[in-house]
């Protein structure tokens, strides 16, 4: 998880920033919040703590964005419009802007489900797997961390 190690020090000030924003009277939107929140801090702790990635994966969280679909909730409450080239910190997202909250968070939920399908299919475990789990794990990241920038930059 090298690839962390560059974004360790803003990461702290995006985790408080999402803990402020998490206190709000909607249900869904707090859910959402406190859900990035805690699975941002999960990369965090796996950094610091140098973990396999089985452990990450089994503490990511997509059930909020469950709820919320279920629920009919618009992602437009979380940060509406669509991302531009100013709420992009890494080049490596530069593929996300025009993308809208929702279409993000799609993306993110799929990500959640398929790490843990390739764990699942695989006796429970991602260490012997084909897949690049690395990477998947490191994009998963950075596209969680655009969210949480993008609702950022609303406020």
């Amino acid at each position: 998880m090298e690839w962390l190690n560059t974004g360790i020090a803003p990461l702290k000030d995006l985790i408080s920033y999402l803990h402020t924003q998490s206190r709000t009277n909607n249900v869904h939107r707090r859910q959402l919040i406190r859900e990035l929140t805690n699975n941002l801090n999960v990369f965090k702790n796996g950094f610091l703590n140098n973990a396999p990635y089985d452990p990450l994966i089994d503490l990511l969280s997509n059930d909020a964005v469950k709820e919320a679909i279920k629920a009919n909730f618009s992602f437009k409450r979380l940060r509406a419009g669509t991302i531009g080239p100013k709420q992009v910190f890494n080049d490596r997202n530069k593929k996300y802007i025009g993308w809208t909250t929702e279409k993000l968070v799609e993306k993110i939920d799929e990500k959640i489900e398929e790490l843990r399908n390739i764990k699942r299919l695989n006796g429970g475990s991602v260490s012997t797997v084909k897949n690049n789990i690395p990477l998947m794990m490191s994009n998963l990241y950075f596209r969680m961390k655009l969210l949480a920038d993008f609702i950022r930059s609303a406020g």
